[in-house]
């Protein structure tokens, strides 16, 4: 009969695994302290030096009050004038450092306060200007939301924690060594017992820090639902419908469900954290008592001074506390570096060009003759195994409109984001006047196109800004951006409203006017007319919310407009499309059919099908 081996013994390699582990958090505190002296290197000087200072003073006040106590008894027996000028001396002293324990005290207070203001905005600054370089890819993916949200969770507080933790930690050695070189003359094995009993409480915070670090991330994608919810509750973009299906009892279940979920869980770890805290305080709280009766008994055969025991209890109870401290802090340190981890994570998400070419970027040629070309385009979107284009080949002539069309998801939209470069092609190639869109600084890209996004910004600023802000350089020139509002269409819109031009737009702030969806979108149309030099211009859905004469006149517009330049309409509008110099119809991912709207319906194939289909709907 063979044994079988007792698997419950403790296998080494977990527990150090786990200690290189926790060792390993330790490597984002450097990364902190350039952040803090980044942001406010003078006033981390100042907490540095002030915490120094700080955690000199206790075992200066131990020691002038064992001296005090010894003088008093001194003075007593003797009853001189010399003996009761030293012990008032004595107490002036004391007096001094106690004004300068409070004065320190206040400062590190002050200290903190301002660096917290500092570092709060430097992280925040840090977070949205990692935003700006993010692309498109990664405001699609799951995970980068998850990262950016334990990111910006009490990113605020963490980086200072972590830091004053670290200070404090340095204050507790020094205060501890000053007490041990008090402590040691009197009984040296009462450091050790300060050391020892102090230990497993260490063991439990960190442990237990690490569970509400690991509860916190696994938080995020349910926190971010937390947050739609109370979006969707809140929003006027959501009021109505919230209103008319009655939704509100059911979003307000489900947030009070997801929230009741986090209070268990915190209530339970909470719990916990008092159950050990009490447990590991009433062994802290033994170890000074024994020590305390070992001391009052060798006071009472004489072997010290009233002074010294004096001494010896304070400095033993305080220095328990201070070692306490150190190990509360580290802990807290722990804690503090796990959730900096989630904020360098995030900051360390590599951003550039899905597929990088060469450097320096090339410039297509200047100019509104250039042509766009896409040969044999293929393109999957990350994390898909479906292609969402195949084998596209288009040619877009300067001084051409071309309709897109197809149902949704055909790789319409997609065909967009691949011209903006804000993804780059799985396979084959896009040129701009016979430059690969590749090998181009995207930001210079994107300044020739001019764009009206079917889901485009409704900014709560003035009207002239959200006009305006199709060009930012050009934000504050006033007669440009009345012209680009004309083109567009918005220019009788911002005339009626009550201070024009100057006037908040939406509901969020005060005195905001709100605006019809087709207001808006005129407002949206005229932001893509501020580019005068654009040598494409975009209109995805620009008509979904405009009547039909409202349409044809801001298509005559853009006809106009686009006299010489190269210009894309995706609708479903078909009396918008049909417009169009040539239209590309596309079905699951590839160009089914091209050529003019009368060669279309002469073929009778898919837009002749989609044409009379809507036709129908209109004459019925």
């Amino acid at each position: 009969m063979h044994s079988t081996p007792d698997t419950r013994k403790s296998d080494p390699q977990p527990l150090l695994g786990r200690l290189r582990a926790a060792l390993s958090v330790f490597r984002e505190v450097p990364g902190t302290f350039r952040l803090v002296w980044r942001a406010d290197a003078k006033g981390a000087l100042t907490l540095l030096a002030a915490t120094i200072v700080g955690a000199v003073l206790p075992a200066a006040l131990a020691w002038v009050g064992k001296l005090i106590i010894d003088g008093v008894l001194l003075a007593a027996r003797v009853r001189t004038a010399a003996a009761l000028h030293d012990v008032l001396g004595l107490v002036a002293l004391e007096a001094g450092l106690m004004v300068a324990s409070t004065a320190v005290g206040r400062l590190l207070g002050l200290q903190r306060e301002l660096m917290r203001a500092n570092l709060g905005n430097a992280v925040n600054l840090a977070i949205l200007e990692k935003a700006l370089r993010l692309e498109l890819r990664h405001f699609e993916d799951a995970d980068v939301y998850d990262k950016m949200q334990n990111a910006r969770r009490e990113a605020t507080d963490r980086p200072l924690g972590l830091v004053t933790q670290a200070f404090s930690v340095l204050s507790g050695c020094i205060t501890l060594i000053a007490y041990a070189a008090l402590l040691v003359k009197l009984s040296p094995w009462s450091v050790l017992i300060i050391l020892a009993a102090s230990i497993p409480a260490f063991i439990a915070e960190a442990r237990l820090s690490r569970e509400s670090f690991r509860l916190n991330s696994w938080r995020a994608p349910e926190g971010r639902r937390l947050n739609y919810l109370e979006w969707i509750l809140t929003r006027d973009s959501h009021v109505k419908e919230v209103k008319l299906f009655d939704l509100g009892p059911l979003m307000l279940a489900r947030y009070r469900g997801l929230f009741e979920k986090f209070y268990r869980e915190d209530r339970r770890l909470a719990l916990r954290r008092m159950g050990w805290g009490l447990g590991l305080g009433l062994v802290s709280l033994g170890a000074f008592y024994g020590c305390y009766a070992a001391v009052a008994a060798r006071a009472a055969r004489g072997e010290l001074t009233l002074g010294d025991m004096t001494l010896y209890l304070t400095v033993f109870r305080q220095g328990q506390a201070a070692f306490q401290s150190i190990l509360s802090s580290v802990g807290s340190m722990y804690e503090n570096a796990l959730f900096m981890s989630n904020l360098f994570g995030y900051l360390g998400i590599p951003t550039g060009g899905e597929s990088p070419r060469q450097l320096p970027p090339r410039r297509a040629p200047d100019g509104r003759d250039n042509s766009i070309e896409l040969r044999n385009v293929s393109f999957r979107y990350p994390g898909k195994t479906e292609w969402a284009l195949r084998g596209v080949d288009l040619t877009l002539r300067a001084g051409e409109t071309l309709g897109l069309v197809g149902e949704n998801g055909a790789g319409k939209s997609t065909i967009i984001k691949l011209l903006l470069r804000l993804y780059d092609p799985t396979e084959g190639e896009i040129l701009l006047g016979g430059v690969d869109l590749r090998d181009m600084d995207p930001a210079e890209l994107r300044g020739r196109f001019g764009a009206v996004m079917q889901d485009f910004v409704r900014y709560q600023f003035s009207a002239a800004e959200n006009v305006g802000l199709g060009d930012p350089p050009r934000l504050e020139d006033r007669p440009r951006i009345v012209e680009a509002s004309r083109r567009g269409g918005a220019h009788p819109v911002i005339e009626a409203l009550p201070k024009q031009y100057d006037t908040v737009l939406g509901g969020w702030f005060e005195a905001g006017q709100e605006l019809s969806a087709g207001q808006w979108q005129k407002l949206g149309v005229s932001r893509a007319f501020m580019r005068e030099a654009a040598q494409v211009l975009i209109l995805d859905e620009p008509t979904a919310s405009i009547d039909a004469e409202a349409e044809h006149e801001l298509f005559e517009r853009f006809r106009a407009l686009a006299a010489d330049r190269i210009a894309i309409v995706i609708s479903h509008r078909f009396s918008t499309v049909r417009m169009a110099d040539r239209i590309a119809v596309l079905h699951g991912g590839r160009v089914e059919e091209l050529g003019t709207h009368k060669e279309l319906l002469e073929r009778d194939g898919r837009y002749a099908h989609l044409f009379r289909l809507q036709a129908r709907g209109y004459l019925d």
